[in-house]
């Protein structure tokens, strides 16, 4: 009671609580990645931090300790993907892009409804009208936000479009500070602003769906539950791997052995109504690609137009490579990742 108690781990603080000391002292802070709610005054140290206090409360008969209020710093990494989050590719069909995209996920501050502890604890009574969380809880919210802002521009169009929207205008993040680069972070993290306004966009309509859940094996029985519509069937040439019209290139690749991959993509013009755009390519090291056609005419909204991308080339060691397409019309750049990777 009245002490400040040294944990060397990681605890909710409710043990001290419950003994009513004055404080805790934790151990075991990673620098960066999440700050959590306590239920009493809480300093969360780093291991070397933690293993000097832990030598100053063993050297005196009296130690003492004071808890002093934050202070903020500056993360200079950021944005950066927390280690918490899930990483791809999708273990389902690893030639779509998985994650999509990232959105704010540690350390938001956000509303806190009043009737709710701050931490789960009943002996808790604080009220605060804000709380900081971390997680997909909170990523999720903010993609959810951005899309609905999207929405409100575009209210016909489909949830596709709106994912592509967000994905080809996100902010690209450093793959050197995420090893796992687009499997950790997509397309990148989402901007709002931008989204509203991509130039084009990479439509998906049921029929796709159906034709891509008949390439991975699903029975007519499995696709009519998914799709809720009793007449779904799979088409005679669905083929063992259908090419789905999605806003990134992924393919897998065998270590030493060439590849000859080639996507088909059909795009949307909701930008200007007379553009031309011509495709900006970056290769990922050790692959050749090209776009054929290079450059797209439009000469209204709602006109949609065709083209391939071919990936050619031989994997090395390297576990990840990429690079992007970009099509460019002076006005809206559109881009998509284009990624190679040996499975692990």
């Amino acid at each position: 009671m009245g002490k400040i108690v040294f944990c060397d781990d990681l605890t909710s603080g409710g043990g001290p609580l419950l003994a009513n000391a004055a404080g805790a002292v934790l151990s075991g802070r990673e620098f960066g990645e999440t700050s959590s709610p306590f239920p009493l005054p809480t300093a969360y140290l780093t291991r070397k931090d933690g293993s000097q206090a832990y030598i100053y409360i063993n050297s005196t008969r009296n130690p003492t300790g004071t808890i002093s209020k934050s202070t903020q710093e500056i993360n200079k990494m950021a944005p950066l993907v927390a280690s918490f989050s899930s990483r791809g590719p999708s273990p389902i069909n690893p030639n779509i892009l998985k994650p999509d995209l990232t959105a704010p996920g540690s350390n938001i501050l956000a509303g806190w409804p009043a009737t709710a502890s701050l931490t789960g604890f009943e002996l808790d009574k604080r009220v605060s009208a804000f709380n900081i969380i971390s997680g997909t809880s909170m990523s999720c919210p903010h993609a959810s936000a951005a899309a609905a802002y999207v929405k409100s521009f575009h209210p016909t169009w489909s949830p596709a479009a709106v994912k592509s929207s967000l994905m080809t205008t996100a902010n690209p993040l450093n793959a050197d500070l995420n090893p796992d680069a687009e499997f950790s972070y997509g397309s990148g993290q989402i901007n709002p602003s931008k989204a509203a306004f991509p130039g084009l966009v990479y439509d998906v309509v049921e029929a796709d769906y159906v034709n891509l859940l008949c390439g991975e094996g699903y029975t007519t029985k499995l696709l009519q539950i998914v799709t809720g519509n009793s007449k779904s069937s799979c088409p005679a040439n669905h083929g063992t791997s259908p090419d789905l019209n999605y806003p990134a290139f992924v393919t897998s690749a065998s270590p030493a052995k060439s590849i000859n991959k080639v996507f088909n993509r059909t795009v949307t013009n909701v930008g200007s109504p007379t553009s031309t755009y011509e495709a900006k390519v970056i290769a990922p090291p050790g692959f050749k690609v090209e776009v054929n056609p290079s450059v797209l005419c439009f000469t209204s909204l709602g006109e949609k137009q065709s083209y391939t991308v071919t990936v050619q080339g031989v994997a090395d060691k390297k576990t990840v490579v990429s690079g992007s397409l970009i099509w460019d019309d002076g006005t809206y750049q559109v881009k998509s990742p284009i990624v190679v990777y040996i499975p692990m």
